[in-house]
């Protein structure tokens, strides 16, 4: 088993003996947030001019009697500015209304305007958080007012977001809307682990899962899969080995599980299924946390002995 974490300050892994000092930014999240905000400003009034609001697949004339409001359901990453993509920068220097997950990260909000509204709707296993249908109605009454809402979703509105009830009701409202992609956390995490989700000798093919309720997936169905995501699973890990060697996986099968990816309080396990429970402090929580399970998840300890001393 290894552990890593990272801090503010540096990035290191102990591997055999040997540190390998993970690059940091040097640029402080301040000043990227006051680089874009400066940047909107400048092209606020041209922006406007140049892209109408629009509904997300514009069809018809009558749409042009729709109210100046319109909402992007966009993806931020892992949890950090290193990781949000320059287009969701902006939006959120642009927004009159951030609706908001549990991010990890409240520095992204840094960079919305002084006067905008931040609605926070948690999101966080184990947390309180508002249902679903209310954030679907909110999104429609704020784009019904004529605001720019942007609706702001770990990793990438693609994955286990709920994007399709938002984006739905939305549609269903006749509000202007849009899916803008981020970074999924899915494969982030891996690659901030220091591990590929695939490999040409050991992995042609992956499935991202979701743990949300573990005893209902049907983990038979990725028994022949060789690397395997496991999404919100951190509060469930107990269960999961169990379900997984149930359904054929070996002992001996490396397990990775990377919590608070991409954070300054990153920490990850390297271990097997046999040992990953007790290598991860029972009792402490994971959460947010991704579980790579399979033979790629065993490659960074293989890299590390393959080292010259």
């Amino acid at each position: 088993m290894r552990c890593s974490s990272s801090s503010s300050s540096s990035s290191r892994v102990l591997s055999h003996g040997r540190h390998h000092v993970a690059w940091q930014p040097t640029l402080p999240c301040q000043a990227v947030c006051n680089r874009i905000q400066a940047r909107a400003a400048d092209s606020a009034g041209a922006h406007a001019a140049a892209v109408p609001f629009a509904r997300h697949n514009p069809a018809s004339a009558e749409e042009s009697a729709l109210p100046p409001g319109k909402c992007w359901l966009a993806g931020v990453g892992p949890g950090s500015w290193d990781h949000v993509t320059v287009k969701v920068a902006r939006l959120i220097a642009e927004a009159e209304v951030l609706v908001y997950d549990d991010l990890g990260a409240q520095e992204l909000l840094a960079a919305a305007p002084a006067w905008a509204e931040q609605v926070y709707v948690g999101k966080r296993g184990g947390t309180a958080s508002i249902k679903q249908p209310q954030i679907d109605e909110l999104l429609v009454k704020l784009c019904k007012q004529g605001k720019r809402v942007v609706r702001l979703k770990g990793g990438c509105p693609s994955t286990f977001s709920r994007v399709s009830s938002e984006a739905a009701a939305l549609s269903a409202a006749g509000c202007a809307y849009e899916l803008v992609p981020g970074v999924s956390t899915a494969t982030a995490a891996a690659v901030l682990a220091g591990l590929p989700l695939t490999d040409a000798k050991l992995a042609g093919a992956f499935a991202v899962v979701s743990a949300h309720d573990a005893a209902a997936v049907d983990w038979a169905a990725f028994s022949d899969i060789p690397t395997l995501v496991i999404l919100m699973g951190g509060r469930a890990l107990p269960l999961i080995v169990q379900l997984l060697q149930a359904t054929g996986w070996s002992d001996s099968t490396p397990v990775a599980v990377v919590k608070a990816a991409g954070t300054a309080a990153q920490a990850t396990w390297f271990s097997t299924l046999a040992h990953v429970q007790q290598d991860t402090k029972p009792g402490a929580p994971l959460s947010p946390c991704i579980i790579v399970v399979g033979r790629v998840a065993g490659l960074p300890a293989a890299w590390a002995g393959a080292q010259p001393s």
